[in-house]
């Protein structure tokens, strides 16, 4: 058995090195430039109409936190459903592994990939509310599968991103986020991987049998209150160790444009290998590109289409500009992170014996809170995952719904939740090699259309800006 297995992990590291190579990282960047450049370089100089029509937004106007509409959720429920998706465990697990698999130059990377992909997510989410339509019932039917069959009348290729979705949503939006707080909550406080699995199975499925009105009622409570939490106590580590952070943000600065590469400890890990973790990471944290987080975007009850693209650039920048860069800072300021260390163990094949994941962002937080460290991990993976796997499981029933129609989502939420017992049993390593092919399938249809329909999003930008101005 153990053979098979080691064979089934070579095969997909062979092919995630695919998916994830040159071509495929050239086409995000290249996505992400396109849209900056043909907007110039909105997320910079439009921080303050975006923020205004956003975060602002939500503490003037009450309509932007609640709706009076019986098939929407508001566009502040929108944000908080898409971040508790993008806002898992890749946040706070994600980062840590990104590190060890590519060094501190794979932060670097995951802002690049942030900086440009905010204008990405602008573009997905736009086109998502401009494509969008009601349904018998009233409720909004939209998402990436729609965009591409409305807009490149190509069914087909629809049908192949909700299939890669579907299978997307037992990988990095169910098993990864499982697996991360099962241990989590078995490092820090002692809780069996299966008892963690057959508890958080049955509360998910509490919670997703009410539909996105459900999800999005407590998302917009849970997001908030969590990330708050742990920056607070992010902060408090980084701050301790306030001596150690020029070093550690030199270290990702020197080690994003290392030539050398190489096993020994000395060598480092090479600015190819900082590249592909950091981007990939990246992706997995925000998900711009993969046109996942469309689907919540598109029941929102915004009128305009490039409002609800500009909530796209602020889910962006709070998860990965902000969130994953403090744990990043303290996980390197903590010095819990030994780049020697991880490098020669990686070159002798004992990796596992060291601390990664949620464990190593778990003993950073240790040297500041002690044995409480642990704990408060444990309980914020457990938050930040829950919470993924509430958005995630509304964006796999949509894509079966498409593919299957409304009578098929009873079935996937059965397996969705039986999915989440098999994530916290099983190996961190494989699970997060299934995260990134599924991620890599799934964007590949959802790229072709923004770089046909991408155009669209621009005019609909320029549209907005000009009737914002008539307003003022």
């Amino acid at each position: 058995m153990e053979n098979y297995l080691a064979v089934f992990e070579a095969v997909c590291e062979r092919i995630r090195e695919i998916l994830w190579g040159p071509p495929m990282l050239f086409v995000f960047l290249a996505a992400g430039v396109y849209f900056t450049v043909r907007t110039g370089f909105f997320q910079l100089t439009g921080l303050k109409t975006w923020l205004g029509q956003t975060l602002l937004a939500f503490v003037k106007h009450k309509e932007v936190r609640k709706t009076g509409e019986n098939h929407a959720i508001s566009q502040f429920q929108s944000l908080c459903t898409a971040l508790a998706a993008t806002g898992g465990t890749g946040n706070i697990a994600g980062v840590a592994t990104a590190i060890v698999a590519g060094g501190p130059g794979a932060v670097f990377w995951m802002w690049i990939s942030a900086f440009l992909g905010m204008m990405t997510n602008f573009a997905e989410k736009t086109l998502g509310i401009r494509y969008r339509y009601k349904d018998k019932s009233g409720s909004w039917v939209g998402g990436a599968m729609i965009y591409i069959e409305k807009g490149l009348h190509c069914r087909w290729l629809a049908v192949l991103f909700s299939a890669f979705c579907v299978l997307a949503s037992f990988g990095i939006g169910n098993m990864a986020q499982a697996n991360s707080m099962a241990e989590a909550l078995y490092a820090g406080m002692g809780v069996p991987q299966l008892a963690t699995g057959l508890v958080t199975g049955v509360l998910v499925c509490v919670v997703i049998v009410g539909g996105i009105k459900r999800i999005a009622g407590i998302t917009d409570k849970l997001v908030p209150g969590m990330t708050v939490c742990y920056l607070l106590g992010a902060l408090a580590v980084i701050a301790f160790h306030f001596q150690a952070l020029p070093e550690a943000v030199g270290a990702i600065f020197r080690e994003a444009f290392s030539w050398k590469a190489g096993l020994g400890g000395a060598a480092g890990y090479g600015m190819r290998r900082a590249m592909q973790v950091g981007i990939s990471r990246g992706v997995f944290s925000n998900e711009a590109g993969l046109g996942s987080s469309v689907m919540v975007h598109a029941t929102s009850d915004v009128k305009e289409p490039a409002v609800q693209g500009m909530w796209g650039i602020c889910e962006v920048f709070l998860d990965t500009i902000v969130v994953c860069t403090i744990t990043a800072l303290t996980i390197l300021c903590s010095g819990v992170y030994n780049q020697t260390i991880y490098l020669n163990a990686m070159a002798s094949g004992t990796l596992d014996a060291l601390a990664n994941g949620a464990a190593l962002t778990g003993q950073a937080f240790s040297s500041v809170f002690g044995g409480a460290g642990s704990i408060f991990i444990a309980v914020a993976m457990t938050m930040f995952g829950f919470s993924t796997l509430l958005g995630w499981s509304f964006y796999g029933e949509r894509a079966v719904a498409y593919l299957f129609g409304e009578k098929a989502v009873g079935v996937y939420q059965i397996v969705f939740c039986c999915f989440i017992v098999l994530g916290c049993v099983s190996r961190l390593e494989l699970v997060w090699l299934v995260s990134d092919i599924f991620n890599g399938f799934m964007a590949i249809p959802n790229l072709l259309a923004l770089g046909v329909l991408g155009g669209q999003a621009v005019a609909e930008l320029r549209g907005c800006l000009m009737r914002l101005e008539g307003s003022d």
